[in-house]
């Protein structure tokens, strides 16, 4: 009788703190790569006859067209599982969700609103999984926003970006983003909106960067490379937005605003964006903004992260 003993032989992407800075440059040093031969329409299949899972709790426009397609141009297919389509937790268990799904699939994303979910669901999966977002962060996100940040400045390292808004999902990313590559973050909140305390706290003591929190969005852009915002209420804070949309006025993106921080500062918002809330139509159409380059990059940075988790 032969003894089996189950190896995992995977790395999944559930945050940023996960992963090096060595890990991150080779990330944006694919993408970049993978974005020139999507430019010239050059085929690169580097992941022919793999499937990606899309698990969806939380629906999402760019998250599932960005990766649906990823994986398509990568030669792969996708696989999308709406929000009613396996009811996760609740209709079935994470782990039986997960060991079933590593029979099919060469790769999983989920888009979930509990983070414990999709550390769960990593614990029980043989294949990698992708964290599309949780209640607590957003790493691809952040790292499609980093990449953007390098093809406009030519660098990332030093560059002061300032978080203007709720202290959500995005902010703890850009947070652990932070306790990798060296940079001034200043995530601006009204009181008691702040980021989630344990993770500035592990930042602060990766000792790389310069990071604050603060409540004056005035004080806050001053010297910036970049402004950033997002929604005031994210999705499931639907019956506080009335409540929020009067607290975070001051933390409007506006003409105003950015006057204060660097002639040339660059205005970044995830999306969707709530024109005339958090930021103002003039600004996110504006020269200033590169809200858009942002939201494209989304594709190729994935793209890059599927195929090295992929070929891991």
């Amino acid at each position: 009788m032969h003894l089996y003993q189950e190896v995992k032989l995977k790395k999944d992407f559930l945050s940023i703190a996960d992963i090096t800075s060595k890990e991150i440059f080779e990330i944006f040093d694919l993408a970049r790569d993978l974005k020139k031969k999507t430019k010239n329409r050059e085929k690169h299949h580097i992941l022919d006859g793999y499937s990606l899972a899309m698990l969806f709790a939380k629906p999402s426009a760019r998250t599932r067209i960005s990766f649906e397609t990823g994986i398509f141009q990568l030669g792969g297919m996708a696989i999308y599982l709406a929000p009613g389509d396996v009811g996760m937790g609740k209709r079935e268990a994470v782990k039986d969700v997960a060991l079933v799904l590593s029979r099919y699939n060469d790769l999983i994303m989920a888009r979930l609103f509990d983070h414990s979910e999709i550390q769960e669901l990593a614990a029980y999966a043989s294949i990698p999984v992708i964290n599309g977002l949780t209640d607590y962060n957003h790493p691809c996100q952040i790292m499609a926003d980093a990449f953007t940040i390098l093809e406009h400045l030519d660098k990332i390292e030093k560059v002061k970006i300032s978080y203007i808004g709720d202290g959500n999902n995005v902010a703890n990313s850009w947070i652990n983003f932070a306790s990798r590559i060296p940079i001034e973050l200043v995530i601006c909140t009204p009181r008691n909106y702040e980021p989630d305390l344990n993770t500035f706290k592990n930042a602060k003591k990766a000792g790389l960067s310069k990071i604050e929190i603060v409540n004056d969005p005035q004080i806050a852009v001053k010297n910036s490379d970049i402004i950033y915002t997002d929604v005031w209420a994210s999705m499931g804070q639907e019956a506080e937005a009335q409540k929020r949309k009067k607290i975070f006025r001051p933390y409007q993106i506006n003409k105003d605003l950015i006057i204060l921080a660097k002639s040339n500062v660059r205005v970044m918002h995830c999306l969707p964006a709530h024109r005339g809330d958090e930021i103002t139509d003039d600004v996110l159409d504006g020269p200033h903004s590169i809200v858009f380059d942002e939201a494209e990059n989304r594709l190729h940075v994935q793209k890059a992260i599927m195929v090295k988790l992929a070929q891991n």
